[in-house]
């Protein structure tokens, strides 16, 4: 893991479902009153709808998320980024991203899911990781040679993505692969990967665990349990977690 933390099976329980849709729309407001409101001028808009759409959010529900942002409707997004920093049980470093309207009531919901962890303060944990550009991209084409794909895009350093993660990404697809790069090349190694016939499925700045933590079976059993609570809080954006596979 070390990177992004992903609750697996959530779809498939419709009360998870209303989550991520919740989160999805959020997102979509929140790119759309940071940037251009057509997905075409902006990336991480763009990224938004693909990936509502993909969890089969609806056509109205996207477009009431973008004008929301754009400022077209009456209700107002004041959405404010918070981060918290701590651990999982067992000593696992994580970071916790936020968009909320009430920084208060979130600070009080995130102590009260860190009482089986431990919450700390601003740079308690932050300092383990690496504040990096992910992107997230497959294609049809199999034996390619990713570290050469990653080289011609400018990307800084790549992993291979297989398994039931690519096929989450596209079941037609015979690679994938996740490029890494640095904060501000963010946007010009996703464009350059697009550009080499890749379908990108995300392109964000994450935090990437230096060194993640390897714990047993059964500690990993309570670490999971522990993150997907903290990842079921609607405030919540993003999770990182630097916890070894």
């Amino acid at each position: 893991m070390g990177a992004q933390w992903k609750q697996a099976g959530r779809e498939q329980n419709a009360n998870k479902k209303g989550i991520i849709i919740g989160k999805l729309a959020k997102e979509i407001s929140v790119a759309a009153k940071l940037g251009d409101p057509n997905p075409e001028n902006n990336p991480r808009l763009r990224m938004a709808v693909e990936a509502a759409r993909k969890h089969s959010v609806t056509r109205d529900t996207i477009e009431r998320a973008i004008k929301k942002g754009a400022g077209l409707l009456d209700e107002q997004v004041n959405y404010e980024l918070v981060t918290y920093e701590g651990f999982c049980p067992h000593q696992v470093p994580v970071i916790v991203e936020c968009l909320t309207e009430n920084r208060n009531r979130t600070a009080a919901e995130i102590r009260v899911l860190f009482r089986k962890g431990q919450l700390g303060s601003s740079g308690s944990v932050a300092w383990m990781f690496d504040r990096l550009g992910v992107i997230e991209a497959s294609t049809a084409e199999g034996g390619l040679d990713i570290e050469g794909v990653a080289i011609e895009a400018g990307a800084q350093n790549v992993e291979p993505i297989a398994g039931d993660e690519l096929k989450q990404m596209n079941p037609d697809h015979k690679t994938g692969a996740r490029f890494i790069c640095e904060p501000q090349d963010l946007d010009s190694v996703s464009k350059a990967v697009t550009a080499l016939g890749w379908k990108v499925v995300s392109a964000e700045l994450s935090y990437l665990a230096k060194n993640n933590v390897e714990i047993s079976d059964e500690q990993k059993k309570e670490v999971t349990a522990f993150l997907n609570d903290i990842d079921d809080f609607d405030d919540v954006h993003r999770v990182y977690v630097g916890l070894k596979s």
